[in-house]
């Protein structure tokens, strides 16, 4: 690496739709909505975006027929003309987005530009993502091959690696979820806004054992935009900037299911992602130096393991560390998810990665629209976006902070 981005792009404004099960409005709505919020939160207009980045891992076919193109956004944004690229990583496509409007900016090309995350799952004729090799399926690459499937074998494989037994074991994922929706509850734009109990994940329909009901995200519609500037210019925008502090990504070579050596119990491209983003940011001890985290939590597994794969515990200690001390509470000495997370704010799969920016974004800004969900004194955050499946992800850190 040549050079550090470490305060040199800021977000000056950020915007985020209702999530949920959004039969009222179409992608184009949803994009408007988000991209008008963080417009009106910055005060510019579109017209004052000088490129876009949208992450989408299904827009060619929520958008009437539209070839997978940028023209998903310009089309409901209007643009004219400009540079409008669309990404997709998957799960990981909302942190992709983010990369390429930071780097926009930091290559001193653009002055002001806007990443955006958007999808519109619910009106596409099925109850969920389907397999994860659609049109190729081979009886042993194959096998397992659904994210329910994929992320029960790594708690399985969690328990046996640890010595938790099942119970155990699935007390503490119930745990994560009741965590989840604790704040969801609070969040007036998330999805699944509905306390529930230990009692209620354990005895919820097994979707893959050990995971139930309760334990995996839902099927959600949502779109949330950031616009970026320069952080030299930031403050003619506002004063409450928040600057990104590093930034890192790592897709695997993806043999993780053949090799031997690969147990399904850690996330390696999330470590990598991590390493990349604290050298940059220059952390040393992200456990006591981030003020927050919003990760990737598509089950309550993965919420365990990334938490050990961004080093914020030793692997293996997460009940210690964090169920036992209820640490991951927004008063705890490491909040996770305070925003009610994937699991209960809701996963459209192109959008969440911009969504946790609007999250820390807005805990910084100490706007987090509940009292009874606002960290205090946030100053440094990290955010964790990822697509693929165990053993063959690609993923995002971001760390972002004051200036």
């Amino acid at each position: 690496m040549r050079e550090s981005i470490k305060d040199k792009v800021a977000i000056v404004g950020a915007g985020c739709t209702k999530f949920g099960e959004r039969w009222d409005a179409g992608i184009d709505d949803m994009i408007k909505e988000a991209a008008t919020e963080a417009c009106e939160d910055v005060g510019v207009e579109i017209k004052d975006i000088q490129a876009i980045w949208v992450g989408t891992f299904r827009g060619s076919q929520q958008s009437g027929g539209v070839a997978p193109t940028g023209l998903v956004v310009s089309s409901a944004l209007q643009t004219q003309y400009i540079p409008v690229t669309r990404v997709e990583n998957a799960c990981g496509s909302g942190q992709e987005a983010m990369r390429g409007a930071t780097y926009g900016i930091a290559s001193k090309v653009y002055d002001l530009v806007m990443a955006i995350g958007v999808e519109k799952l619910k009106d596409t004729g099925f109850g969920g993502l389907g397999t994860m090799y659609p049109g190729r399926w081979e009886p042993v690459y194959g096998a397992f091959g659904t994210g329910p499937g994929r992320y029960a074998m790594a708690a399985t494989a969690y328990f046996a690696k640890y010595g938790l037994p099942p119970e155990e074991g699935k007390r503490i994922l119930a745990e994560i979820s009741v965590k989840s929706h604790h704040y969801g509850v609070h969040n007036p734009k998330a999805h699944l806004r509905r306390e529930i109990t230990v009692e209620d994940v354990i005895k919820a329909p097994i979707i893959a054992w050990p995971l139930g009901l309760y334990d995996c995200c839902g099927v959600t519609d949502g779109a949330a935009a950031c616009i970026l500037c320069p952080a030299e210019e930031a403050r003619k925008y506002r004063d409450d900037y928040v600057t990104i502090k590093g930034f890192g990504i790592a897709t695997s070579p993806g043999w993780g299911k053949e090799r031997e050596d690969y147990d399904f119990t850690w996330w390696d491209a999330t470590e990598a992602a991590a390493r990349q983003a604290y050298a940059e940011a220059g952390i040393k001890n992200p456990r006591k130096e981030l003020d927050m985290v919003e990760l990737h939590d598509c089950f309550s597994i993965a919420e365990l393991i990334a938490s050990e794969s961004l080093f914020l515990c030793e692997h293996g200690k997460y009940k210690q560390e964090f169920t036992d001390k209820r640490a991951y509470y927004h008063e705890g000495e490491m909040p996770v998810n305070i925003s009610g997370g994937l699991k209960s704010f809701g996963h459209p799969i192109g959008a969440s990665g911009c969504r946790e920016a609007y999250e820390v974004y807005k805990q910084i800004q100490g706007k987090a629209q509940e009292p009874s969900r606002q960290i205090k004194d946030v100053t440094l955050g990290l955010t964790h976006n990822q697509g693929g499946h165990p053993g063959r992800f690609i993923c995002g850190a971001l760390v972002l902070g004051t200036p």
